[in-house]
């Protein structure tokens, strides 16, 4: 398998029966067993009004990670932009590389991540996402060295240059990305169409810059990794059920695996959410191997963002212990990870 390091994206799950609580105590758990079998980063991500997802105080989350673990990278995959003061996130997140320096990543997506009508009460504007670009370009100016005559500072923050990403589900980030000279993560774990020329817009247009001299793409893909096939794929039979419901109109927290996905959802919802759940690998060690393999081979990405949102948080660990077994040249690639170790 190509050598590639192995990262952690992490939904904070609530599950049946569970709290948030629970979701962001096994969050902790999970940050600790990664960090401990060799996993690059572990990513937390905003969303909002979403039963089954507990990060959505996202900076505070990961200063909860941060504290309980002692070297993986942690940080947002990721703060969505649009609903926030960039000088607020300058100052979070300036507040987190204090406290735990050279550890904390800053992702960056231009979506509420949320419904249209929880993005009203945000309070932001709407149609905020299209000043995008130039709110990144203000985080960097805010993380970057005080200018002389500068008013507005972000204490702590300023000079610190925490690394930023940008985040993306099609072409737009990817070019921005590349115009801004950023790492870049696509969210190929739910949204896969664009993937390809995602990547190879990023790649084509890349212009180097201070944080980076050469493209560093990462990309998502689901991992329900067990003991046996059959078991894995009894695992999977929750993102199944959570997808179906969605379309659906039906949230909640994550179900409990079922033993026939088929006798749950009709044809036109295997199919809705076979598509979002393309990106995935679903078995015991060789097959996740092997899935692990393709997909780094097919996409040459430098990295790559791991996701398992379970019922059971003990089979979500387990997952994780599976894959680093599997590809531990993956996971052990230092040389390949320091290439981005800030960006």
């Amino acid at each position: 398998m190509p050598i590639v390091p192995l990262s952690v994206l992490d939904l904070s799950p609530i599950t049946a029966g569970s709290t948030a609580g629970d979701a962001l105590r096994n969050s902790l758990d999970l940050a600790r067993h990664a960090e401990r079998l060799g996993y690059h980063r572990h990513w937390v991500a905003e969303h909002h009004n979403m039963q089954a997802i507990a990060s959505a105080a996202t900076a505070v989350v990961i200063g909860h990670i941060a504290a309980g673990t002692t070297s993986i990278r942690v940080g947002a995959g990721g703060i969505m932009l649009p609903n926030h003061s960039p000088l607020v996130i300058a100052e979070q997140f300036g507040t987190l590389e204090s406290l735990y320096p050279g550890r904390i990543d800053l992702g960056l997506g231009r979506a509420p991540g949320t419904d249209p009508a929880t993005a009203r009460a945000l309070y932001r504007d709407p149609m905020g996402g299209r000043d995008f670009p130039r709110e990144v370009i203000e985080l960097q100016r805010l993380f970057g060295p005080v200018q002389p005559g500068q008013a507005i500072r972000a204490v702590p923050g300023a000079g610190l240059e925490v690394p930023l990403w940008i985040l993306g589900s099609s072409t737009y980030g990817a070019q921005l990305a590349a115009a801004l000279g950023l790492p870049y993560a696509f969210a190929s774990h739910f949204a896969p169409n664009d993937l390809f020329l995602a990547l190879e817009l990023y790649r084509n247009e890349f212009r180097p810059s201070a944080q980076l001299e050469a493209p560093y793409a990462m990309a998502g893909i689901n991992v329900y990794a067990a003991d046996t096939d059959d078991e894995a794929r009894r695992l999977f039979t929750t993102p199944q059920q959570s997808w179906a419901n969605r379309f659906r109109g039906q949230g909640g927290p994550y179900p409990p695996p079922i033993d026939d996905i088929e006798s749950y959802w009709t044809e036109a919802e295997k199919a809705q959410a076979s598509a979002m759940l393309t990106y995935s690998v679903v078995g015991s060690r060789e097959t996740v191997r092997a899935g692990l393999e393709r997909f780094v081979e097919r996409t040459g990405v430098d990295e790559v963002m791991v996701v398992t949102a379970t019922h059971d948080h003990a089979a979500r660990v387990r997952s994780y212990e599976i894959l680093a077994e599997a590809s531990a040249p993956s996971v052990a690639a230092t040389e390949a990870r320091d290439k981005v170790s800030q960006g």
